[in-house]
């Protein structure tokens, strides 16, 4: 660097040569910085740590060490039937019986002596990949395990940042796909910055035979995951998984810290938090900070830790931006924080149903009996409604008003709706195909577009069908789902292409 320095002085002016030799100390310094990001601190001091493993969407206590220590840690993979959504039952491959699996926090420098178990129960074999880890597989090909084994392998943690692990053993993609994978955040010696709360989100792309929402155990699909078509795209493994009385909380005037992950195993993730802006981003989970950041990208196996403050009160949700994956395949989470409200910060009312949908409610109890009465046989008329009324909420009350009154001249009325009453049956592939065009109802002329629901169930269909009617003065009356089945299955003519 010298040499070069000295053969470009003669060219330069006095102000241009001390910028160039600015420049180059700060390269210099910024190389040197990086490389201290990765190095052995030596061998490890004082007696073994077994490391405290969390479940998401939770995370272990910072390390607090100034020196480097030998980190055991035991994770045991489980086959597991969960729900992945509401009256959805799925397979899941797990890592501590948790999709994701369990969070590991340990200190750049420790020795890591890794346990990894396979219950008994399991019908495969599985490995353990840590992005983390500096050897052949990551781990993979010290740790294949059998149903009923166990296997260890040691590895030191040279370089800090928030990393995957995954499941390699082949099929990959299937395993990742079943949820086999979780974060492990390696801290510098100086540890993290404090913050007043750190939670752990990680998004996921599942395959399953059914259509999204269609009820009952749904298995892998394997041909929808090599054609990248998920039928969920979902943070923590489930729909609904941080949302109700399971969304994360906070307090005004608090530092939030989020860690989160990309298990894939095939889609990028735009991730974004509606209402709030990111202070500091490490992107791709490495060491350099971006700020002021509304939306981040994860790649498929990549990370990001994430922090914002909080300060006005509310719900603010987290969603991939690629928003139909957000509303439509179930990619979204809610964070409660509550606190005295700012108006010098924002005046409005509470975020409400136009972002929460059908995740508006408190939960979903309602959504819930009727499924589990449907599966018995013992489904009322009033479990339908009650139901419905939740799946209204989220769905239709934005146009139709939670009153069912409509929009004059833009969304027509569905209370004491003459053009429900008469034809009941005709709602049914409304929903299910939409409505364009000039529609009367109550003798008042509507020229708006009803977009097709399909991607509705139809139980969803019929629960909502049946709230409406009992409602607003309709006359009353019950849909079937069966009923609704047998009209998403009638062929219905293609109108040709206008000219």
């Amino acid at each position: 660097m010298k040499n070069m320095l000295r053969g470009f002085s003669a060219l330069l002016t006095p102000g241009a040569l001390l910028t160039t030799l600015l420049l180059a100390f700060t390269a210099q310094a910024s190389e040197t910085k990086a490389i201290k990001s990765s190095g052995d601190f030596g061998p490890p001091q004082g007696p073994a740590i077994h490391a405290v493993l969390t479940s998401p969407p939770f995370v272990p206590p910072p390390v607090r060490r100034n020196y480097p220590a030998k980190v055991i840690v035991e994770l045991e993979v489980v086959e597991k039937e969960m729900a992945i959504s509401e009256g959805v039952k799925y397979m899941f491959w797990t890592f501590g019986g948790t999709v994701p699996g369990s969070f590991i926090r340990v200190r750049q420098g420790d020795t890591v002596e890794f346990h990894l178990k396979n219950h008994p129960s399991s019908k495969m074999p599985h490995n353990i990949d840590l992005h983390g880890v500096t050897g052949p597989g990551g781990g993979a090909s010290s740790s294949f395990t059998a149903p009923g084994h166990e296997s260890q392998f040691t590895f030191k943690a040279l370089n800090e940042g928030i990393y995957v692990y995954h499941c390699a053993t082949a099929p990959v993609g299937m395993h990742v796909a079943n949820g086999m994978y979780g974060l492990i955040l390696v801290e510098p010696p100086q540890g993290l910055p404090a913050v007043d709360r750190e939670y752990y989100v990680m998004q996921g792309d599942f395959y399953t035979t059914g259509k999204y929402r269609e009820k009952g155990y749904q298995p892998f699909d394997m041909e929808k995951a090599i054609d990248e078509k998920p039928t969920y795209v979902l943070f923590n493994g489930a729909e609904g998984a941080m949302t109700g009385d399971k969304a994360l909380t906070a307090k005004t005037n608090e530092k939030i810290r989020l860690f989160v992950g990309n298990g894939g195993p095939n889609l990028v993730s735009s991730f974004h938090v509606i209402g709030a802006i990111f202070d500091k981003v490490r992107f791709e989970g490495g060491s350099n900070v971006q700020t002021n950041v509304q939306t981040t990208l994860i790649p498929a196996g990549g990370a990001a830790v994430v922090e914002y403050q909080t300060k006005v009160p509310g719900s603010y949700v987290l969603v991939d931006h690629s928003i139909f994956r957000a509303f439509n395949k179930g990619a979204l989470a809610i964070m409660k924080v509550d606190g005295p409200a700012r108006k010098d910060i924002y005046s409005g009312k509470e975020l409400d149903s136009v972002y929460l949908g059908d995740r508006a409610q408190a939960n979903l109890a309602a959504v819930s009996t009727a499924t589990k009465a449907a599966e018995s046989g013992t489904l009322t008329v009033q479990d339908q409604i009650n139901a419905g009324g939740q799946l209204f909420t989220g769905t239709c009350s934005v146009c139709h008003q939670a009153n069912g009154a409509g929009l004059p001249g833009v969304f027509p009325p569905l209370a004491q709706s003459d053009y429900l009453n008469s034809d009941p049956q005709r709602s049914i592939s409304v929903l299910l195909r939409g409505l364009t065009g000039k529609v009367t109802v109550n003798g008042k002329e509507f020229d708006s577009v009803m977009p097709a629901m399909n991607q509705l169930n139809d139980d969803e269909v019929a629960n909502i069908l049946t709230y409406v009617l009992n409602s607003w003065g309709n006359k009353g009356g019950r849909v079937q789902a069966s009923e609704v089945k047998a009209e998403r299955a009638k062929a219905v003519p293609v109108k040709a292409a206008a000219h």
